[in-house]
């Protein structure tokens, strides 16, 4: 039995933070504490979780610089870059959403 594509969509990008993640992530590679600050809300141990789950689906690369301290960056792959127009029309519906619900004032 072939399993639905939207399901497999889902369970990959499933939860709170990842299309937050990547939505930071189409601004440029960043550094863990980049995306920590961009998202105060987040704990260390999420945001290591979620990025772990984005690297094993390859949807970012993580790369470590072999220095002292060391460093490690976060960016987007192709596929990864392959999710920006899901998230621009995110964008466009939620923006229309909170203009006709007043989301705001509930």
């Amino acid at each position: 039995m072939e399993e639905c594509p939207v399901s497999i969509t889902l369970n990959i990008l499933s939860g709170k933070w990842k299309l937050l993640i990547i939505k930071e992530l189409l601004d440029g590679t960043k550094r863990f504490s980049e995306l920590k600050r961009a998202m105060p809300t987040i704990t260390q141990r999420m945001l290591t979780k979620q990025l772990r789950e984005l690297e094993y689906f390859g949807l970012i690369k993580r790369t470590i610089y072999q220095e002292i301290p060391p460093k490690v960056e976060y960016s987007l792959t192709t596929l990864g870059e392959s999710l920006k127009p899901v998230l621009d029309t995110l964008h466009k519906w939620g923006e229309e959403y909170i203009k006709t619900t007043n989301y705001f004032t509930l």
